[in-house]
């Protein structure tokens, strides 16, 4: 059967060349030309894909797509714009209302029925499913009391290379829930996040409600969104934040943390629910100064220090503070150093396509990867895979090669 789509558009020409264009390409095309039209079409027609035109009257697209993200029947339900608004604010603007993609017109017929199949492919491929079997996940947390010091660009990299190595889904929890961006960080819009559990009585969530929530990324990675705005994490309590954490546990083989720069209750939440705790910072006094407070409190709240492992990224190229001064410092060594590496980094970010995925070969990727393989379960470490992934080849044998030296 014909994949459906529906083109909302207040202008018939453009309606009409949108439908042409869709049509032959086969798929089966229905129409809109007014945002309240649209919302009763995708009730009656159940399309797999809605493309929107951003200015129309009665109702803008930006608000039709917020609607239809508010409604758990179409929360999960592709949306396109198609607007000749081009500018990086309107841009923003889409994706925060909850789009999946932004096509600027005039189009090219070709680039938009590529740009539809990929994205269709992206979002309702076939996927692997999370391991029904009882488990207990592996769960690492990241964190800093100083923001840009790499926490969350760390934490996208450890969840994918996880992913990626033992070819299971991993899942990626952002519990920064005022300004949370690791869903942007894989190039993913957040239209399901924490939100959608902050309402339900804790009774009523279960491992398959939480399943439905989860972001699924193209690596398999799994991402639990931090809500669009902030004033949707008020309901989100530590007990509910630790309960879906127990429940994610028993689901899947590992959990990655990425955690605001506090310690707030639900920061503390989290920190409870960690195996390994790694604390990120820049060789700069401040960072310092505050991976020494993070130490100081995590101390004081009985966390073993067997869990914890400082991270040194390099995030500027000069005028570093020498290592032996900052373990000196912190009185503990460094367990992990991420060299600097912008002309990688940057990019990674900008594009929303993690190093350790895009370029594994790289002195960061493959650090990234490593990082990954010895931060996962020992059992998984410890015995070769059946069917061994890209990933694991690659780490295992720089192992070996490090082994021989």
């Amino acid at each position: 059967m014909p994949t459906r789509i529906l083109a909302v558009d207040d202008s018939t020409v453009n309606l009409t060349l949108v439908s042409q264009t869709l049509t032959q390409a086969g798929y089966q095309v229905f129409t809109a030309k007014s945002g309240p039209e649209a919302l009763k079409r995708v009730d009656e027609v159940k399309p797999e894909l809605v493309i929107l035109d951003v200015m129309m009257p009665e109702m803008d697209g930006y608000e039709v797509c917020r609607q239809l993200r508010q409604k758990p029947a179409t929360a999960r339900l592709p949306v396109m714009m198609l607007t000749a608004q081009d500018t990086l604010a309107e841009k923003i603007k889409g994706y925060e209302a909850g789009a999946d993609e932004y096509v600027i017109k005039p189009f090219d017929p070709v680039e938009l029925q590529m740009r539809i199949k990929v994205l269709l492919k992206r979002l309702g491929a076939e996927e692997p499913k999370p391991d029904t079997t009882t488990v207990k996940a592996k769960t690492i947390a990241v964190f800093s009391l100083r923001g840009g010091v790499g926490v969350s660009t760390l934490a996208a990299n450890l969840a994918v290379g996880l992913t990626q190595l033992w070819a299971s889904p991993a899942v990626l929890v952002d519990l920064v829930f005022t300004a949370g961006q690791v869903a942007l960080m894989l190039n993913l819009t957040p239209r399901i996040t924490w939100s959608d559990l902050a309402q339900r009585p804790l009774e009523e969530i279960d491992a398959d409600l939480i399943n439905q929530v989860l972001l699924r990324h193209p690596s398999t990675v799994r991402i639990l969104a931090a809500p669009r705005r902030a004033e949707q994490s008020e309901l989100l309590t530590p007990d509910r934040v630790s309960n879906i954490l127990t429940l994610l546990s028993a689901s899947y083989h590992y959990l990655v943390l990425d955690l605001p720069h506090d310690f707030s209750d639900t920061t503390l939440a989290g920190l409870d629910r960690a195996d390994d705790i790694i604390i990120v910072l820049a060789p700069e006094l401040a960072s310092v100064m505050a991976a020494s407070s993070a130490l100081e409190v995590l101390q004081s709240l009985g966390y073993p220090k067997t869990k914890i492992r400082l991270a040194l990224n390099y995030t500027f190229e000069r005028h570093a503070l020498a290592r032996e001064a900052i373990e000196s410092a912190l009185r503990q060594p460094m367990n992990i150093l991420i060299p600097f590496a912008s002309d990688v980094v940057i990019p990674a970010i900008n594009n929303g396509n993690p190093a350790v995925l895009d370029k594994p070969n790289s002195e960061i990727g493959a650090l990234f990867e490593d990082l990954a393989f010895f931060t996962s379960k020992e059992e998984h470490r410890n015995q070769r895979p059946a069917t061994p992934s890209q990933a694991w080849l690659r780490a295992f044998n720089r192992f070996q090669q490090r082994q021989k030296k």
